[in-house]
């Protein structure tokens, strides 16, 4: 329109453009819902890791068993059974009483 009146124009500096309200409102909801995308990508990232952690604690916990359960037999327990009774027995200050358990240890009982 200007040209035909003899007008070149070569910069316009804009200092203010405004949006209409419904393009406005339209870009925050984008942006909004962007950064739920995005906090909700970090938040399953931290349970993946969480959840990896654990199995790896529950991996180590299971491989503490199995050792422990191979080198643990039922003479062992019964002779810390005994062991643990026989100290029992030489504390001073309880009156005990001795009788035979089903599984073969003693059990103790306080006459107090």
């Amino acid at each position: 329109l200007v040209k035909e009146r003899g007008i070149t124009i070569e910069k316009v500096a804009l200092r203010q453009i405004t949006l209409p309200a419904g393009l406005t409102a339209a870009i925050e909801e984008k942006l909004k819902a962007e950064q739920e995308s995005q906090r909700m990508q970090f938040v399953l990232q931290r349970e993946q890791l969480e959840a990896d952690r654990k199995r790896i604690e529950a991996q180590g916990i299971a491989d503490f068993q199995k050792i422990v359960s191979q080198g643990i037999s039922d003479q062992l327990l019964k002779w810390k059974g005994i062991e643990a009774t026989e100290k029992l027995a030489q504390s001073g200050n309880s009156k005990i009483v001795v009788i035979g358990g089903k599984d073969g240890l003693p059990l103790i009982l306080n006459g107090n």
